[in-house]
């Protein structure tokens, strides 16, 4: 079982930038997809991007060009750069990985809050 913690959250002006990272408590070379989500009160989480295990990419519409997402697997962490960051972008922001062993595992950060102020 992998703990995710996620960090780097706060609040920041729009046009700023912030940068989230997911530090696991065990080795992420073998979970096949990290990714980050993202959930405003009353709406459901979405997928901002993730990353698989080889390093191929995958990003929101919303996000695209704006976000980056990459992996240190030695390091076991996930990293979300941000930037020019939108009031849309406010959210509580979720580090997910995605395991497959024998079935699917899931594991789930307890989230960072992203506020960005017009």
């Amino acid at each position: 079982q992998v703990q995710l913690v996620e960090s780097g959250g706060g609040l920041v002006q729009a046009g700023g930038s912030l940068r989230l990272s997911c530090a696991a408590s065990g080795s992420i070379a073998g979970i096949n997809i990290m990714g980050w989500y993202r959930q405003v009160p009353g709406k459901q989480r979405e997928l901002v991007a993730s990353i698989t295990s080889s390093g191929g990419t995958n990003y929101a519409d919303s996000v695209k060009g704006r976000f980056t997402i990459s992996r240190d697997d030695a390091k076991n962490t996930v990293t979300l750069q941000m930037n020019s960051l939108k009031p849309e972008d406010t959210a509580v922001y979720y580090c997910h990985g995605l395991q497959l062993v024998r079935d699917w595992s899931n594991y789930w950060g307890q989230g960072t809050q992203v506020t960005v102020s017009s």
